[in-house]
């Protein structure tokens, strides 16, 4: 939150348009941004912090006000962050009203709230049902729609990749904050030459991390629990259905029991043997599951990484410059976020974030993600004393 209010101050600078060459002689012209108005903000439970701030910074250095909701998961975390930006306004001299807040259910304030025309944006961070209901809804009055949903994220490891950095970082974008960011590591691509020792070597790792799994506020812990109850149903039906299809799990697959799991929250990270085409790979499941798949080839590891309906954030671990490269033009990743050599999670605040396909196309946070937030408007001044037609038109009576 801090480090987005940092650089929005810096943003606040830089809200430029584009002057342009008119063809017509003494003439300017050039463009500029106005404010949009209100900004509806929905957020997820995942980062409920984060994403407000990543929104709510850009939406107020464009001029605009927000109006929050929050998961009805993560009340209290919104009802924090909204005093402390109350103290903020208030110690400034800034009215009331630039950022605001409603805690409620969907059913209370869902569909009505997409619905309102006084809101010309809505940025939005949930599952792609979500999104595609409510984009629905505001596109059906030609709002405009930030979405933010679901990442399917994969990591290709090539034959000539640094295999220690490649599974520092992968076992972190797997595991870290138990599977739930939006871009942690769904799917491990690893080429058939050294598939054998990268699943030895994270067998091995998961053995030692899942000694260091519970109590979130305890610096010695790496893992903590899945959101509720529902996410543990959610992992469980997956690691079922995985195997149905003919996936063998090689690590985990497990809720653990005992006196420092009583939520029934916890669950083993897990390791999964499995293939592009089953139906559960394709889809996104919001817990510390990773499936290992293998390639010959890296037109066929592109081609297994952009195979899922989601495109959110990918990486490839490789120091062989024409493989990267590949994987960065338009013939490689198809995701909002292509990395080479770091992993699918962790970006930063500095970029544009957000994805395409089933992810939803918006993008937030850094580099010119700020123009959503504004309207654009084209400017040309004549400062002649005649009056011509654009493109040489003759109209004369």
């Amino acid at each position: 939150m801090i480090d987005i209010c940092d650089f929005a101050v810096g943003q606040s600078r830089l809200l430029n348009g584009y002057t342009m060459r008119s063809e017509r002689t003494k003439h300017r012209m050039y463009d500029q941004y106005h404010p949009l108005g209100i900004l509806g903000l929905i957020t997820s439970f995942n980062f409920p912090v984060a994403v407000w701030a990543w929104n709510s910074m850009l939406a107020a250095i464009a001029g605009d006000v927000v109006i929050w909701k929050p998961s009805s998961k993560t009340p209290l975390s919104a009802i924090a962050t909204q005093k402390i930006i109350n103290s903020v306004l208030k110690n400034n001299n800034v009215p009331e009203g630039v950022f605001n807040l409603i805690i409620a259910k969907s059913s209370v304030l869902g569909d009505n709230f997409a619905e309102d025309k006084r809101i010309p944006l809505f940025s939005v961070t949930g599952s792609t049902a979500v999104g595609k209901r409510i984009g629905a809804i505001v596109g059906k009055r030609l709002g405009k729609i930030i979405q933010e949903l679901g990442g399917n994220n994969a990591v290709i490891i090539s034959d000539k990749a640094d295999l220690d950095m490649a599974m520092n970082s992968t076992v972190f974008g797997a595991v870290g904050t138990a599977g739930q960011r939006c871009t942690s590591t769904r799917r491990i691509i690893v080429q058939e030459n050294i598939y054998e020792a990268v699943k030895s070597r994270l067998i091995s790792t998961y053995n030692k991390i899942s000694e260091r799994i519970g109590n979130p506020l305890d610096e010695n812990i790496l893992i903590g629990p899945l959101n509720d109850s529902a996410s543990v149903q959610d992992y469980l039906h997956a690691v079922n259905e995985v195997q149905k299809e003919g996936g063998k799990i090689l690590f985990g697959g497990k809720v653990l029991e005992g006196e420092n799991f009583k939520s029934g929250n916890y669950v083993l990270p897990t390791l999964v043997e499995a293939e592009t085409h089953y139906n559960i790979v394709q889809e996104e499941t919001f817990a510390p599951i990773l499936y290992l798949i293998k390639y010959k080839t890296i037109d066929e590891a592109i081609e297994i990484n952009n195979n899922v309906p989601q495109g959110l954030s990918s990486a490839i671990f490789t120091l062989d410059m024409r493989e990267a490269e590949q994987f960065l033009s338009e013939v490689g990743s198809d995701c909002g976020i292509a990395n080479v050599n770091i992993g699918t999670s962790g970006a930063e605040i500095g970029g544009a974030f957000g994805g395409e396909k089933d992810t939803g196309g918006g993008r937030e946070s850094g580099s010119d993600a700020w123009k959503i937030y504004m309207r654009r408007q084209t400017n040309t001044i004549n400062y002649g004393t005649e009056i011509s037609l654009a493109q040489g038109i003759k109209f004369d009576f």
